[in-house]
């Protein structure tokens, strides 16, 4: 393998290299030549792992974000990332809009409407009323904590694992590495490069469900706008144009590339939120942003622990038959890119101290994402019509979004804006900003998947990246393939199975990290020095 990656021009770990990019090709190959059989499979793992182990998902982010909070309030908090003269390398709001962009910006342009008017057509709790002020406010709160700080914490926990243990230790930038008190020098033999191959196809899957969810919604739009057909093939070549553009920047690197990119998408996103904010009900939408914190707060502690446990008494669909279709897919579909947005977040936060680098993954995305669902989804709700006195005094208006949101997710933020001023325009706009964040997150997840196999922060040579870059592209194309009709159904059965290992390595990243911060000597933490490595070998 050695000979090989030389005479390809490769600077990587051949091991990880060759066997990550085989069994991907594998499972491509597969795909194409028996896509039914592979369906019908992960739609079984999916089924007996909602059904199984929900509650294991559910308890388990909830566990993660206590324990950051108390690590980044306890006296841990003060150990920096680096050595006790490094720096941060990127001013706070590049930080910001680059753990942002590459995290879950394609996610909010999908959900931002369409979780919302999902939740208050079809309420989570079956003894609610669609449609009602109360279903309003679950549904605000719902969609808020999936993508708030519980989200946020299934990136940060692996990410501060990694910045941990690779700038205090000087460990390489490899997925291996956080579990060094649990296995010592054995990261660098057979278990840790088996660890490294199973988070490089962990993260293409879950960026690849991202790109599917994006094209749908690409492809959403172009029909809306331009009458072109909502087909696969036209997913397809949606893919291959935007995975070109993504490329670029994955050819232009970090700084040029995915830095720049990040801050456009950023500041355009944030331009299309004030516009929603001062086009329709501002006064409304100002009161309804204070209060979201309000509805967030209030119930964050019973959504954080809330299983649904009598829902076979009480609704169809078999006991997980909502829970199994949001929540559970979130924790697994999140946790499955958690090692491209771990490593990711640790390369642009050396220098940073372990309570900087929790407080502001946590806090900073769950806040824009708290202040971006309040605008959308309530002006969303409004429209629709928010209790039976609003509902009847639109009249035949009432209801529509809601129908568009049923018959088509991916439909979801085109029709919304039909009811604003300029909204060819806008939608335009919209697609515009889905498809520069599909390209964030696919270069920031190949020069992620370069770097787990490099072990270095330092890039790897061009073609090696773009190689990673076309992957990508060409799985999440083969999973629209394998969707076909069923779309968004297809892609959750995909990621649940593959985040069930995923989750249970992440639980232990925990442990690890707690191991090695009970070994500091926190009388050293100002001057820099971390513990000696042979600390936290495991005993044999």
């Amino acid at each position: 393998m050695d000979a090989l990656a030389k005479k390809l021009g490769l600077k990587t770990d051949p091991i990880i290299f060759f066997t990550s990019a085989g069994i991907m090709i594998l499972f491509l190959v597969v795909l194409l030549i028996a896509p039914g059989p592979i369906g019908a499979a992960f739609g079984a793992g999916r089924e007996w792992i909602v059904t199984n182990l929900g509650w294991f998902f559910i308890l388990g982010v909830t566990s993660w974000v206590a324990f950051l909070l108390w690590v980044a309030l306890s006296r841990y908090g003060a150990i920096r990332l680096g050595g006790n003269n490094a720096k941060p390398a990127y001013d706070n709001i590049s930080w910001f809009t680059m753990l942002f962009a590459g995290g879950i910006g394609t996610v909010l342009m999908f959900w931002g409407v369409a979780e919302p008017i999902s939740h208050f057509s079809n309420p989570p709790r079956p003894d609610v009323v669609p449609f009602s002020v109360e279903a309003a406010d679950d549904a605000m709160s719902f969609s808020i904590y999936h993508l708030g700080l519980h989200t946020w914490a299934i990136f940060t926990m692996p990410g501060l694992a990694f910045a941990y243990f690779i700038y205090r230790y000087n460990l390489p930038m490899r997925f291996s590495s956080v579990f060094y008190p649990l296995l010592g020098d054995r990261i660098y033999g057979p278990l840790g490069k088996s660890l490294d191959v199973f988070a490089i196809l962990g993260t293409l899957f879950g960026v690849a469900v991202s790109i599917g969810l994006g094209t749908q919604q690409i492809n959403a739009g172009l029909t809306e706008l331009f009458d072109i057909p909502d087909a696969v093939i036209t997913k397809v070549f949606i893919i291959a144009i935007l995975t070109s553009v993504a490329v670029g920047s994955i050819v232009a690197g970090l700084d040029s590339g995915v830095k720049r990119l990040s801050n456009i998408n950023i500041a355009m996103a944030v331009g299309l939120l004030f516009f929603v904010l001062f086009t329709g009900s501002t006064v409304f939408l100002l009161r309804a942003v204070v209060e979201t914190f309000g509805l967030y707060i209030t119930n964050l502690l019973p959504m954080a622990f809330w299983n649904d446990t009598l829902a076979s008494y009480s609704r169809d669909g078999g006991a997980w038959g909502w829970q199994g279709s949001w929540t559970v897919f979130y924790w697994a579909w999140t946790v499955t890119w958690s090692p491209f947005i771990g490593i990711f977040v640790a390369r642009i936060s050396r220098g940073r101290t372990i309570r900087e680098f929790v407080l502001g993954v946590l806090f900073a995305p769950s806040i824009f994402t708290l202040v971006w669902f309040a605008i959308f989804g309530w002006s969303a709700m409004e429209i629709d019509g928010i209790g039976p006195d609003a509902r009847e005094a639109l009249g035949e208006q009432a209801g529509l979004l809601s129908a568009a949101v049923d018959e088509s997710i991916p439909l979801a933020m085109f029709a919304f804006f039909e009811n604003f001023p300029a909204a060819t325009l806008i939608q335009g706009l919209a697609v515009v900003i889905v498809a520069i964040f599909f390209a964030t997150s696919s270069d920031s997840a190949s020069l992620v998947v370069d770097m787990l196999c490099t072990g270095s922060a330092d890039p790897g040579p061009w073609h090696q990246r773009v190689f990673w870059g076309v992957s990508e592209g060409m799985l999440a194309a083969m999973l629209i393939v394998l969707a076909g009709d069923a779309g968004l159904t297809a892609l959750q059965e995909v990621i649940t199975v593959v985040g069930l290992p995923m989750f249970i390595l992440v639980f232990a990243m925990m442990f690890a990290l707690y191991r090695g911060l009970s070994h500091e000597d926190l009388s050293e933490v100002r001057v820099g020095n971390p513990p000696k490595r042979e600390e936290l070998t495991p005993d044999d």
